[in-house]
């Protein structure tokens, strides 16, 4: 199992979140216990969350969720936070933008050495999130939701990864990394339960299918 270098603020998901890499590195046993509770914790999760209809695209556009790269406390906007949040060897020019690094992504395993083939991606997608129940939010909690540092909804991923995946649901995309599968369906669950989002059957089916890897 491939650790990745990613900082996630402490108070958020502990028991639930697979711990990233620390010092001293876990061993094979620890890590498989962790993957073990996290699984089981999201499976209770999962059974709390309300099963219902997609509801219509009709309406979305990415502007109910601006600005989608709000910008934070100084010059820096979301998307340049997680680009430097989840390299390794990030350097920004006076702008607050990524120059130089490496990035991997964990949806298809690649590590890429370029911001320009790089996207950071919604784990649940805005267009997924408007039909499970964000398009009766207000636009305050929708921008929130696209810029949400306290969750693991943003992720750095590969650009091909994340066109591959576009706005689409567990049942019918999910990461090429077989690997990935327990971290992926507790992120969407965990995001899901926090925001009040609810998720149809099949998603059901699909995340409880990926949560089989959790061992």
């Amino acid at each position: 199992m491939i650790l990745l270098r990613r900082t996630v603020p402490v108070a958020v998901l502990t028991a639930l979140v697979i711990p990233f890499t620390a010092a001293p590195p876990a061993t094979a046993d620890a890590r498989k216990q962790s993957e073990a509770e996290a699984g089981a914790l999201a499976r209770r999760m999962l059974g709390q969350l309300k099963v219902a209809r997609a509801l219509s695209i009709r309406g979305y556009s990415h502007e109910r969720f601006m600005p989608r790269w709000a910008h934070h406390k100084g010059k820096c906007d979301t998307r340049e936070i997680v680009l430097a949040r989840d390299g390794r060897g990030v350097r920004k020019n006076a702008a607050c933008h990524p120059v130089k690094g490496v990035w991997y992504s964990p949806y298809d395993g690649k590590r890429l050495k370029s911001e320009k083939q790089v996207d950071v991606d919604h784990v649940v997608p805005l267009s997924y999130a408007w039909r499970s129940g964000a398009s009766k939010w207000s636009q305050t909690r929708r921008r929130h939701f696209a810029n949400d540092l306290t969750r693991p909804e943003l992720l750095v991923v590969s650009h091909s990864a994340n066109v591959a995946k576009g706005g689409r649901g567990p049942q019918s995309w999910r990461p090429q990394r077989r690997a990935y599968w327990c971290r992926y369906a507790t992120s969407w669950i965990t995001v899901k339960r926090h925001y009040r989002l609810f998720v149809t059957k099949k998603e059901k089916v699909a995340l409880l299918n990926m949560l089989r890897t959790c061992r």
